[in-house]
C-alpha cells in the first residue's frame, strides 16, 4: 500500500492513494451564501456523483464545504477538486451576475482509514450547521447531501 501513497504539496500536504475514501473541506473567499446557493453548490456535487467521484455525504455551509468522496478509477482528487470549485464557482457568479474568486485556492483533505473516522467525520458534517445554530434538524438542512445507497442504510 505504501507504494502507491503519493504526497504532494501546496500550503497543505495532499496525500493520495488509488480507492481511498476523503474527506474534503474547502472555504469560500471572503463571500457568504444564502440558501439558494447553498443549493446550486449541493445540486453541482450531486452532479458529479456516480460520473467522476462516489460522494458519500456533502454538507455545503454558508462559507465552506465539507464532502466525503472516493474518486472514481482514473480521476486524481485534484481534477475532482478543479471542476468543483471551478464550475461551481461560475454557477455562483453567474447566479449573482458578477466575476470574481469564490473559493481559496487549496482544499484540506484527509484520506478515511477505517469505518470509525469515517463515522466520526460523518457524524462532524451533519451537526455543523445545529452547532452554528443554523437547524434543529441536521436532515433537512438546506446544504446536506447524503447518498443513502452507497451507505447503504438511512441516517
Amino acid at each position: 500500500m505504501l507504494d502507491e501513497l503519493k504526497i504532494s504539496r501546496r500550503h497543505l500536504p495532499h496525500w493520495t492513494i488509488d480507492g481511498a475514501i476523503y474527506f474534503v473541506t474547502f472555504c469560500t473567499y471572503h463571500i457568504t451564501f444564502d440558501s439558494e446557493e447553498q443549493t446550486i453548490i449541493v445540486e453541482h456535487v450531486k452532479g458529479g456523483d456516480g460520473k467522476f467521484y462516489d460522494c458519500f455525504a456533502a454538507m455545503v455551509m454558508s462559507d465552506h464545504v465539507h464532502l466525503l468522496l472516493r474518486p472514481k478509477d482514473g480521476i486524481s482528487l485534484s481534477r475532482i477538486m478543479h471542476g468543483i470549485k471551478g464550475a461551481g464557482a461560475r454557477k455562483i457568479n453567474l447566479h449573482r451576475q458578477t466575476m470574481g474568486k469564490v473559493w481559496q485556492s487549496e482544499s484540506y483533505d484527509r484520506i478515511m482509514r477505517n469505518q470509525a473516522e469515517f463515522d466520526e467525520k460523518l457524524n462532524y458534517m451533519l451537526n455543523n450547521p445545529v452547532k452554528r445554530q443554523l437547524t434543529d434538524d441536521p436532515g433537512d438542512y438546506v446544504g446536506w447531501y447524503l447518498n443513502k445507497n452507497l451507505l447503504g442504510y438511512e441516517r
